[in-house]
């Protein structure tokens, strides 16, 4: 139920800002997944055949703090509200990109993963107070469905940008053999004096909180948040999408340049075009207020399913690049028929939701593991086909609310 103030404030600019910060997560994500290549050649020529499984860990790293940070992001929530735990977000934020300023100033590859997991732990306390925020906010001629898919469309715009920023303006368009790990020194430290901006004017910038979707300090939830299958399930199906969108979006690359010797432009070019379908999709998704979210969930998986047979079938990675387009539209999906009817659990949920995100650590990795066995990326996309027929079954059964917050 709305509170007479909730319906009385005016929640375009906060939902503006949230927007904002969705491409920001957007961007610093997929960027720090670009680096897997670049990296792969600058600091693991030297480590055989583990170098797929190695270069992955850079993604598992930034995924990784999804599970780890999730709760912590929901009791700031409840400790400072969503306008200081935001800023609270955006300092670690700042801290992980030191830290790869760090990695690249002495040549090291495992600061350059802490720096990963401190940045995808900023990721994820925004993400739990962007998507509940996303969700509940009232702005006139929206529902939450649309509301996440615009700022998913947001989010797209950050991940289409980034390849281009790691391979233009980082490394400067050279081939990989010419890369070195100092030259990520200054755009690093710019992207940390551009995020402390950000800081100063959220501290400005009026944030109304939001009551209903979660529980105030000293108070208990009569229910354990578990005890939602639909949220259950929800988590194991973003699990899935996660890992499926991540698989694509940063081991594509090392897919080409080692099974088909492409040219870095040119894997560029690929990562750009999925994450363009990404966009694409979430700009079409944002006017689907009549359809239901299982039922676009449902035909996105069929048509993502039939495409990753199809590129394993013919072995070509193009085909892999326009699954981006069907992956728009399943996190705001998901999410949303995931904290159906969960009221004052939803900021508790959100952050249970993040656990799920560690698929994107944990089935790229195994990608890359495969990979290394097999000899090559052809069939390990199998992994991403399973992931799609989850979220297909979640769409059709798991997503069925059975319990609600009442």
């Amino acid at each position: 139920m709305t509170s007479k103030n909730q319906s009385q404030a005016n929640y375009l600019g906060p939902f503006l800002t949230m927007v904002f910060l969705f491409l920001i997560v957007g961007f610093l994500t997929t960027a720090n997944g670009q680096f897997q290549g670049p990296l792969k050649a600058a600091l693991l020529s030297e480590t055989g055949n583990l170098k797929n499984t190695l270069a992955t860990l850079i993604t598992f790293s930034w995924f990784l703090a999804y599970p780890v940070c999730g709760s912590l992001g929901s009791k700031w929530i409840v400790n400072y509200g969503y306008k200081g735990t935001l800023i609270r977000g955006l300092l670690v934020m700042i801290t992980g990109l030191l830290l790869f300023f760090l990695s690249a100033k002495l040549s090291m590859f495992f600061v350059f993963l802490l720096g990963s997991f401190v940045a995808g732990a900023s990721a994820t306390i925004l993400q739990v107070v962007i998507n509940p925020y996303l969700t509940a906010c009232s702005v006139k001629g929206t529902q939450a469905v649309q509301r996440l898919a615009i700022g998913g469309t947001a989010n797209s715009v950050g991940t289409t940008t980034a390849p281009y920023f790691v391979s233009g303006i980082v490394f400067g368009g050279l081939a990989l053999e010419d890369i070195q790990a100092c030259q990520l020194m200054i755009p690093f430290l710019m992207l940390a004096a551009i995020v402390l901006l950000i800081v100063i004017v959220l501290l400005h910038l009026s944030l109304p909180d939001i009551e209903e979707t979660h529980n105030k300090v000293g108070d208990k939830l009569e229910k354990s948040v578990w005890s939602f299958p639909h949220l259950v399930y929800g988590v194991v199906s973003i699990f899935f999408y996660v890992g499926c969108e991540v698989c694509i979006g940063t081991n594509i690359n090392l897919y080409v340049t080692e099974d088909f010797g492409m040219q870095i432009s040119t894997v560029t070019l690929m990562a750009t075009l999925y994450w363009g379908g990404l966009l694409v999709g979430r700009l079409f998704g944002s006017t689907l207020c009549s359809i239901h979210p299982r039922t676009q969930l449902t035909f996105a998986t069929m048509m993502a399913s039939l495409l990753v047979v199809f590129a394993m079938i013919i072995n070509n990675p193009w085909i892999l690049v326009t699954v981006g387009l069907f992956h728009s539209i399943m996190w705001g999906a998901i999410f949303t028929l995931s904290v159906a009817q969960l009221g004052k659990y939803t900021s508790a949920a959100s952050g249970v939701f993040m656990i799920g995100v560690v698929g994107g650590a944990i089935l790229p990795l195994i990608q890359g593991f495969l990979a290394d066995w097999m000899g090559n990326w052809r069939w390990s996309w199998s992994i991403v086909l399973f992931g799609e027929l989850v979220m297909l079954l979640y769409a059709r059964v798991g997503s069925r609310v059975h319990q609600t917050a009442e």
